[in-house]
C-alpha cells in the first residue's frame, strides 16, 4: 500500500518513541511504500526546530526509509480539496498526485471530518484507524 504521511505524523514519530513511531515502523517492516513531500517535511522540521530540536536527527533517520517527493506549486484542483483549509490542501493534493491509497494524519481538527472517506482515490486515516486496518 502506498501511504502518504502528514507533517504531524513525521513530527510525532521523531519526537517520541511511542505509538506513531511504532506505526511507521510497522508500515516499513511490512513493505508499504511510505511517502511524503518536501512541503510536509519542511513543516515537520520547522515544528521540531521550535518544539524539540533534539529530535531532528531522529527525523533524518526516519526520512531515510521514506520516498520524499518534491513539493509542487498549488495547481487547479477538483472539489476534492474544497472542504479543507487552504494550508492543508497541499497535503491531500500531494497524496493524490503521488497516487497514494492512504493519507495518515493526526490532525483531527482539519482532517477529522474526512477520516474514513476517500478523495481523489486517497482514503484519509488517523494513525489508530490505519493500524486497526493493518492488523485486521
Amino acid at each position: 500500500m502506498r501511504v502518504f504521511l502528514d507533517a504531524n505524523i513525521l513530527f510525532s514519530a521523531a519526537k517520541s518513541d511511542g505509538a506513531v513511531r511504532a506505526m511507521l515502523q510497522l508500515l516499513v517492516d511490512r513493505g508499504h511504500d511510505c511517502r511524503a513531500d518536501a512541503y510536509v517535511v519542511a513543516e515537520a522540521r520547522r515544528n521540531l526546530t521550535a518544539k524539540g530540536p533534539e529530535a531532528l536527527d531522529v527525523l533524518n533517520t526516519l526520512l531515510a526509509d521514506l520516498q520524499i517527493a518534491a513539493a509542487t506549486p498549488a495547481a487547479e484542483h477538483s472539489g476534492d480539496l474544497d472542504w479543507l483549509p487552504e494550508k492543508d490542501r497541499p497535503v491531500l493534493a500531494a497524496a493524490i498526485r503521488l497516487a497514494c491509497e492512504v493519507l495518515v494524519t493526526g490532525d483531527r481538527t482539519h482532517f477529522g471530518p474526512g477520516y474514513g472517506q476517500t478523495f481523489g482515490g486517497v482514503t484519509i486515516h488517523s494513525p489508530r484507524s490505519l493500524v486497526e486496518q493493518l492488523l485486521a
